[in-house]
């Protein structure tokens, strides 16, 4: 019988008939603070042993050999038996005998020490108090809690215990993480995977310990029992378990498992430590977002926390890392913990507009394309400089919001002598820098149009392509592309022409600005009157064709400084019959149905838009006031809008023959993609795209393009006709929940 033997040269074990080896002069070191070397043949970690003061290790020692070392060893083992006759205290059951032999249940009696579950996440230690019923027992727990338990509850029955003391479980618990060393299993699995044998928790306390105690049994059992790689459960009757060494394969798979699982671990706290460090911090001292970027496990973290707050983790496995993320917090699992947890730490404004992260809105450019959109601002050339007619003659009146970015529509006119009018639509030229599928154009497509917000802009090409080069400067020479029209004395088209041109706006007006000018009817603007008295005839030509009247009240909201924790909030109110905003939509679309006309009579492909004729009589309706009440009740009931790619189709609601939308080519894609065809016909070459590559991009562009806003109804004590304002005022607003109470405003 060998009681002592090298394993590969490098470590001690014993068997069951041997001392344990902490009895040994040559002994273990704490385990925890022992370096270990790898075995080469079963990959298992050994460790270093220590005889006096002499270290020794694997493959050979730093002062003494191997050899010494079982020399010692066994010198101490000799002197041992010489004091001590040695019994085999423990009885291994090898894979041949009966499993059932050990698995008498013992049963349970008053002052017995039990481990019990309480739940599915919590074990607990207690003593038995009484019987409670026919099977159950009343156990007094480690947290000072009576309560009574069932028989398949009992975990452990901690053996060679009587009447225990409860006031003892916590100094017990705590003896027991004194002397919990995973380690040992290790050794212990090495020595019974040689023998094929089984082991109980007093077996192995015997095995590692020397004794099988009630605390030193009690530590084999934690060992055995929170173990997931060495040792696997071979049978369990009641409190009863036996244990059997796994195969080396599968001990090496869980192995490397479990490291993983441990540097997952570490790097999660390490996370959390960053984040807990983040919102520690004051909001001005908050890590800037890229700092999220840097390192790739760090961005998948905090992009899995992102995606958990606004619903759209795209695995399984980012959820899970989010979840992860939010329990080691100490925050409860949901997308509003989410939420604020990436606010606290600077990742999200405070403000956050969700919807444009739902949504999956582009709001900044990659430095790729602004280099790209930088580099065809620099190229001075222009294809069509040559085919450019000169209209800086022109008064040219740019009208529109006062926190317009891109400008890409202005307007003149003249009285013709034989009295008739001529007005000129001139619209921003940004084919004069980009081509169909050039980088830029792709970025654009993708987008399909600029974003506007309260809080801000987001352009659908780069900020100074699109404010620089493509839009129009007052007092400066730019391309565009000028519609003229002269209209006859009913408001209907005379004459039309569609060409390339250079114009110098002459005034940058708002809506008020513009609406002013009109009332003061100056000798000098005579020009504005003329646009106005155009817009009045043309509205009453397209009433004459079945047009609808659909002007209505529209909120347009700024906020000045968004990222402050009180933002200045700006509320305006466009009345669209309002004289000058009448005029600027009278005359886009006049723009439109020139196109669609130039478009039909040149078999040019464009996206030729129309609108069934609802059957709506409008006389129904006269009972509403005349305006937004009555437009609002119309627009309810209208049939959707349609498209046509080869020929222009009625627009039923405008009045008019045929539409093109034609008169915003830096914001919309689907106007670009006008002037795209336009400027090729003009040019007297193909038209890039045919109707059917116009339908397929259309579409591409009708996914990213959505319109954005509110109705509601409420009921109100004032206010006893249709068309009465009424004045309220936001109580609560949480945008985030779609919650906004309003409260109505009571005038004396």
């Amino acid at each position: 019988m060998m009681a002592v033997r090298a394993v590969n040269g490098g470590s001690l074990f014993r068997t069951a008939a041997s001392p344990p080896l902490l009895t040994f002069g040559c002994r273990f070191r704490q385990f925890s603070s022992l370096p270990f070397r790898r075995n080469s043949e079963l990959g298992l970690r050994f460790p270093f042993f220590c005889c006096g003061n002499q270290f020794l290790g694997y493959g050979g020692g730093l002062s003494r050999s191997v050899h010494s070392l079982v020399d010692c060893v066994m010198e101490e083992l000799t002197a041992w038996r010489s004091r001590r006759r040695i019994r085999a205290t423990v009885k291994l059951t090898t894979s041949g005998e009966l499993l059932e032999d050990k698995l008498v249940n013992q049963e349970i009696e008053k002052g017995l020490l039990l481990e019990f579950k309480k739940d599915s996440d919590r074990v607990l230690l207690g003593v038995a108090q009484r019987p409670d019923g026919k099977k159950n027992w009343m156990v007094y727990d480690q947290n000072g809690v009576t309560s009574s338990i069932k028989p398949q509850q009992i975990t452990y029955i901690v053996p060679g215990v009587e009447n225990f003391d409860h006031a003892e479980i916590s100094k017990f618990l705590q003896k027991a993480q004194e002397n919990l060393d995973p380690t040992l299993l290790e050794i212990a699995w090495v020595e019974l995977l040689e023998k094929n044998a089984s082991v109980t928790a007093e077996e192995l306390a015997e095995m590692i310990f020397g004794s099988s105690e009630p605390l030193e049994s009690y530590c084999a059992h934690l060992l055995l029992s929170k173990d997931e790689v060495y040792f696997t459960v071979l049978a369990t009757k009641g409190s009863r378990t036996i244990y059997g060494p796994r195969p080396t394969g599968q001990v090496e798979e869980l192995l490397h498992k479990k490291l993983a699982k441990d540097a997952a671990e570490k790097e999660l706290q390490d996370f959390v430590q960053l984040i807990v460090s983040a919102k520690a911090k004051p909001a001005l001292a908050k890590p800037p977002k890229s700092s999220w970027m840097v390192d790739e496990k760090i961005q998948y973290k905090i992009e899995s926390l992102e995606a958990y707050a606004i619903d759209a983790c795209k695995s399984d496995e980012q959820r899970k890392t989010a979840g992860m993320i939010l329990k080691a917090m100490g925050l409860t699992k949901t997308a509003s913990s989410a939420l604020n947890l990436l606010i606290n730490i600077g990742y999200f404004p405070v403000h956050v507009n969700l919807d444009l992260l739902k949504l999956n809105i582009l709001t900044d450019h990659s430095d790729e394309i602004i280099a790209a959109a930088e580099s065809l601002l620099s190229d001075s050339s222009d294809s069509d400089e040559m085919n450019r007619e000169d209209l800086t003659h022109l008064k040219v009146y740019a009208i529109d919001v006062d926190e317009a970015d891109e400008l890409d529509d202005a307007l003149s006119a003249t009285k013709l002598q034989d009295g008739r009018m001529k007005i000129w639509i001139h619209v921003a030229d940004p084919t004069r820098y980009v081509e169909p599928g050039s980088m830029v154009d792709r970025e654009a497509l993708r987008r399909g149009t600029s974003v506007f917000l309260p809080t801000g802009t987001y352009p659908m090409f780069p900020e100074k392509l699109a404010m620089e080069g493509m839009s129009l400067k007052q007092g400066e020479l730019c391309n565009a592309v000028s519609v003229s029209v002269i209209l006859h004395s009913d408001g209907s088209i005379a004459e039309y022409s569609v060409q390339n041109s250079i114009i110098k706006p002459t005034y940058m007006l708002t809506y008020e600005s513009a609406t002013e000018l009109l009332h003061l009817n100056l000798e000098e603007e005579a020009e504005l009157k003329i646009l106005s008295e155009a817009a009045a005839l043309r509205l009453k030509w397209r009433r004459q064709q079945g047009a609808i009247d659909t002007s209505t009240l529209e909120a347009r909201i700024k906020v000045v400084n968004p990222e402050d924790l009180e933002p200045s909030i700006n509320l305006y109110v466009e009345n669209q019959a309002d004289p000058a905003m009448r005029l600027v939509s009278e005359m886009m679309i006049l723009c439109g149905e020139v196109v669609a006309t130039f478009g039909s009579c040149n078999n040019i492909p464009l996206p030729y838009r129309g609108q069934p004729q609802s059957n709506i009589d409008v006389s129904a309706y006269s009972h509403l006031p005349e305006g937004p009440v009555r437009s609002s009740a119309i627009v309810r009931i209208m049939r959707a809008a349609e498209i046509d790619f080869r020929k222009p189709i009625r627009h039923g609601v405008l009045g008019l023959p045929g539409y093109v939308q034609f008169t915003s080519p830096i914001r919309r894609y689907l106007d670009l993609l006008a002037h795209y065809q336009v400027k090729a016909f003009l040019k007297g070459e193909t038209p890039p795209f045919s109707a059917g590559q116009l339908e397929g991009i259309a579409s591409i562009v009708n996914m990213q393009v959505r319109v954005v806003g509110l109705q509601a109804s409420a009921w109100v004590s004032i206010g006893s006709q249709v068309g009465d304002e009424v004045e309220v005022q936001v109580e609560e607003a949480h945008p985030r929940d779609d919650v906004l109470y309003l409260k109505e405003v009571l005038r004396n």
